[in-house]
């Protein structure tokens, strides 16, 4: 007679169990007989472990496979990770910096050397996780974002769209961080509401007596003025409009000048433009045919516009041109101040809006595609809001970056030519030094992974995919994208249904994380309940959709 244990022990069922599975083969997709159903995972970012918000997503995805495998379907569940761009490069930026050396010392090749290094360390833990977590995934059809097929496939993606008139290069104002001098995505700036000043300058007239006053966040980029403006309904300033200005403790001379843009309720309904600085200061100055000069260097040091301040980093200059504005009596007043910020989500540095030369893919057609012919299902159905918003009125889709780790961009310059192709033109031509927005390859992760470029077994088999789960925070950032670019590439949503989750917060209801210290390692939860208590409490304590906050007695009573 066998006596059962009084107490459940987790650690005697789960060991070696996992591994069990996988040597047998159970998780293997390939029988020709049974109908499809597919998910491919959100590929987790190299640069780290995975955290609960991947347990939680991983558990949902695999609940869902694991229950059509037993109806009868031929259930592939596609593992991956993404090489996450600027993610990763700062991690191995920062081990070189550890090491008193950086990549500009050992150049490029070498510093990919150690970044596939990286990769390799942390896709290991990545995958003893996955196992923990006890996701029936087919290995045998593991994908990474950098692998050669799906870089073919991103080079053809490319120059087809280049070749549609739908990837262009051209200046526009973009996310710049000055501590990794790259172009940033959205996803990776972090708005944070932040106390700062709001200071009021006075621009003395040219030939004249008296000023105009401005407001402003950011005084330093004042150099790189080109115009005041008003309004032109605005009487206080109707016979200003034509005059001219000076820049406040400068000679350079700028001109006042009319805009309806300009919100006459703000500040002193005096606004000044600064095109190569701001966003919308860049459409006026399109408008008004302004120059364009920009005051800083790419680390965010000032340049020789800046006159003395030359050399200066960005906040140190707007520290000393407050101090000496003030002794000559161009400083009107300053103001406490709450905005929003832009931070660099991997350097955490300020983020600097700023005109330069870069790719992008322009975006009209695409949108209006994603938005009349994708059938795509959102689960629960309100977020399919969030997905026609973003998608509504875009603006043209900043794909370069200024990094070495990535997908090489495939064009070539030799002079003034330009030549957008995957292998060299010939002698003296040189390939484009920036890399692809991890999510241009990214989106392409439905069918790449699946073998397109060709039309393989498995792309017509398992494409497109049954059901994507993901988190509403990258609605726009990962799920539009990899519509708008299935249904251009494979004429099909690259997914049936999108089941959407919240986000998991701590106890208070707090965002998890580093700085907080409140974050929960899943590893740690397991060693101590075991995964089926940690998975069966992610998906019994939540609304569709809703957040999940972590308290740990309900793992404990699961």
């Amino acid at each position: 007679m066998t006596t059962l244990d009084k107490k459940y022990d987790f650690k005697s069922v789960e060991e070696n169990r996992y591994q069990t599975w996988v040597d047998k083969g159970y998780f293997k997709a390939g029988d020709k007989k049974k109908k499809p159903y597919t998910i491919v995972i959100p590929p987790p970012n190299v640069t780290g472990k995975l955290h609960l918000g991947h347990a939680w997503d991983n558990t949902l995805q695999d609940i869902i496979i694991r229950r059509k495998r037993m109806q009868g379907f031929d259930a592939l569940f596609l593992p991956g990770m993404d090489h996450a761009g600027i993610a990763t490069q700062a991690k191995v930026d920062q081990r070189l910096k550890e090491q008193g050396i950086s990549r500009y010392d050992i150049g490029r090749e070498a510093f990919l050397n150690q970044a596939w290094a990286w990769k390799d360390e942390y896709a290991d833990h990545i995958k003893k996780q996955w196992a923990a977590l006890g996701n029936s995934l087919d290995y045998s059809r593991e994908r990474f974002t950098l692998d050669h097929k799906l870089n073919d496939a991103v080079n053809k993606v490319f120059l087809t769209l280049y070749e549609k008139g739908l990837i262009y290069r051209g200046n526009r104002i973009i996310n710049w961080d000055c501590e990794a001098k790259t172009a940033l995505s959205n996803i990776e700036v972090e708005h944070k509401e932040s106390n700062g000043s709001l200071y009021y300058f006075r621009y003395p007239f040219v030939g004249e007596k008296g000023y105009l006053v401005i407001a402003t966040t950011r005084p330093e980029t004042m150099f790189a003025d080109q115009a005041l403006m008003v309004h032109p309904d605005d009487q206080r300033y109707a016979d200003k409009i034509g005059r001219k200005v000076y820049i406040p403790g400068t000679k350079t001379e700028i001109p006042v000048i009319s805009d309806d843009y300009v919100d006459m309720s703000f500040g002193t309904g005096v606004v000044k433009v600064t095109p190569a600085h701001d966003q919308n200061d860049f459409e006026v100055g399109k408008r008004h045919q302004l120059d364009m000069p920009l005051c800083m260097h790419e680390d965010g040091t000032m340049n020789d516009i800046a006159n003395q301040y030359e050399g200066m980093e960005r906040f140190a200059c707007r520290k000393a041109l407050i101090e000496d504005l003030t002794k000559i009596d161009l400083v009107d007043k300053i103001e406490d101040y709450t905005n929003n910020v832009g931070f660099s989500e991997r350097t955490g540095v300020v983020v600097e809006p700023r005109l330069s030369e870069q790719w992008f893919v322009k975006m009209d057609e695409l949108s209006h595609q994603a938005l009349t012919k994708s059938n795509s299902q959102f689960v629960p159905e309100r977020f399919k809001k969030i997905f026609v918003n973003w998608m509504t009125d875009t603006y043209d889709w900043c794909i370069s970056r200024q990094l070495w780790w990535g997908h090489r961009i495939p064009a070539w310059y030799k002079g003034d030519e330009i030549k957008v192709q995957v292998e060299s033109p010939g002698d003296d031509w040189k390939q484009d030094e920036d890399v692809l927005d991890t999510w241009f390859s990214y989106a392409l992760w439905p069918f790449s992974t699946l073998g397109w470029r060709e039309i393989t077994e498995d792309f017509k088999k398992y494409y497109p995919t049954d059901v994507l789960v993901t988190g509403y925070d990258i609605i726009f950032f990962w799920v539009a994208r990899m519509i708008f670019q299935g249904l251009e590439f494979t004429k099909q949503d690259p997914f049936k249904d999108v089941l959407i989750h919240g986000l998991i917060r701590d106890r208070d209801g707090r965002k998890m994380s580093k700085s907080l210290g409140n974050g929960v390692d899943p590893m740690d939860v397991i060693s101590q309940y075991g995964v089926d208590a940690l998975r069966y409490f992610l998906t019994t304590n939540y609304a569709p959709g809703a957040d999940l906050r972590y308290e740990e007695e309900k793992v404990e009573s699961s």
